[in-house]
């Protein structure tokens, strides 16, 4: 998705959203664990990785189905989908904060909840730019080998797995 131009609705200030078409981008999908921030209670789920979506969304359903906080945002968001249609689901206004777990990889995620249909987790071009992650877009298989010195070493995220550690003793 590219930022296409700033407007409002109503008094909500948004920003507009177009997707690049799916002809454009490469998408293959993995395995992670999403743990609730607030009571340290995890979900393994499905994750599409797609190199034509900027942002990194979660499916309103899962949301509500798992149980996940969520936390208005300050400012709400237009987005359109691939195909530059309008979403569904409207402006985003909400987004939840989670850990996320993959092969010893972990960090502090924050997504933009939105209707996805099918899909329950889209991470974009800037969560792969961030992570630098080897992909072999053939196999679908993708490999943290190339994350920055403090990838995964989030101090909230250690200090949570410590206090779980603490209580299960």
């Amino acid at each position: 998705m590219s930022i296409a131009d700033k407007g409002t609705v109503g008094l909500i200030p948004v920003t507009r959203v177009s997707c690049t078409t799916a002809e454009a981008h490469a998408v293959t999908s993995m395995m992670i664990g999403m743990e609730k921030i607030d009571i340290y209670e995890g979900v393994t789920v499905k994750v599409l990785l797609d190199s034509g979506t900027t942002g990194m969304f979660v499916d309103r359903k899962f949301v509500e189905k798992n149980g996940f906080k969520l936390e208005k945002l300050e400012r709400a968001v237009k987005i359109r989908n691939v195909n530059r249609t309008k979403n569904s689901g409207g402006i985003v206004t909400h987004e939840i904060e989670c850990n996320v777990y993959y092969k010893g990889h972990v960090e502090r995620m924050q997504l933009d909840v939105c209707d996805l249909g099918r899909t329950e987790v889209i991470l974009g071009i800037s969560w792969s730019v961030a992570h630098n992650p080897e992909i072999d877009w053939e196999k679908g298989e993708v490999r943290m080998t190339r994350c920055s010195p403090l990838c995964g070493k989030n101090e909230k995220v250690k200090k949570a797995g410590e206090r779980r550690k603490a209580v299960r003793r």
